[in-house]
């Protein structure tokens, strides 16, 4: 039958393989201990079918019930949701599943956001590549579900609120679109916006930076998906913001802010993205946001 995957999937399914087998290298080797003169000379290794090795490997790609290899994502992460049109009820889902829901950790900041995450719902936390396709292969997609429903994907031990300690000096990259003009792309955005999030690919600084180095940290903590009535919009959460003095910070901010432009959303560095119900990609501060100060967003 053939592959209804597409091209990034099928990439991503073949890594998958290449990386299960390379852990475990002596199911791929066989080491000959009869030689005849149709076989290899003693001690000498024989390579065996790598095709066939992967056959009992399972990855969500082949199988999304039941596979058997998992490959650890840097972070754990966890999915929360909230819903006007759902508070008090389980997570809007597919026939087929039903994430259990659990209480909202006691982390700090979270009594002090007790009102607000009272509504929100912790869907399901996960720490690898196959549990992440497992779980998006059954939740609804942003363009389907209801007015004024958020999905916040952060990682595990930090709640998607201002007063968490990871959130407290931060900000937010955020891009207000148009629904009915991208009612057929934001599930895509969406998608690239999770998977740089857990590929930790938003924070150009990581790829250089010793890991040793106390900056060395991600930046990012969170990122997010809203539905109102006109528009859509995609946040991205980060844990420190840049005061006016700030410039390498600005700077590492301001690269975050172009990756999530042109990499995740695929628009044109230079391209103009304000209209009517859309905005910029603009970054401001949560401290900013919450005294309504909008003189010192940063636009890419």
């Amino acid at each position: 039958m053939a592959s209804t995957l597409s091209a990034s999937s099928q990439q991503a399914n073949k890594a998958a393989l290449n990386a299960a087998l390379a852990e475990n290298p002596e199911k791929t080797l066989a080491t000959n201990t009869k030689p005849n003169e149709n076989d290899v000379e003693p001690g000498e290794i024989q390579e065996v079918d790598m095709q066939a090795q992967a056959e009992g490997i399972r990855t969500v790609f082949s199988d999304p019930t039941n596979f058997n290899v998992k490959h650890p994502l840097y972070s754990a992460w966890t999915l929360w949701f909230d819903s006007p049109a759902t508070k008090g009820r389980n997570l809007p889902q597919t026939p087929s599943t039903a994430f259990p829901q659990t209480p909202v950790p006691q982390t700090p900041g979270a009594a002090s956001a007790q009102g607000w995450m009272e509504d929100i719902k912790r869907v399901i936390s996960f720490d690898s590549v196959e549990e992440f396709w497992g779980l998006y292969n059954h939740i609804v997609p942003p363009s389907q579900l209801p007015q004024k429903a958020n999905y916040y994907l952060f990682k595990e031990g930090i709640i998607p609120a201002w007063e968490d300690e990871a959130n407290k000096n931060g900000g937010k990259w955020s891009i207000q679109l148009p629904k009915e003009k991208n009612r057929g792309n934001v599930d895509k955005m969406w998608l690239y916006t999770m998977l740089a999030a857990i590929g930790e690919t938003f924070d150009p600084y990581l790829t250089n930076a010793d890991s040793s180095d106390p900056d060395s940290q991600s930046l990012i903590t969170g990122v997010i998906v809203s539905t109102r009535p006109q528009f859509y919009r995609l946040s991205i959460w980060t844990r420190l913001a840049p005061a006016g003095d700030e410039d390498q910070l600005r700077e590492r901010i301001e690269a975050i802010g172009r990756h999530f432009k042109t990499n995740v959303l695929g628009y044109a560095e230079a391209q103009k993205l304000a209209g009517p119900l859309a905005t910029e990609v603009e970054f401001l501060s949560h401290k900013d946001s919450e005294k309504k100060k909008t003189a010192r967003k940063i636009i890419v």
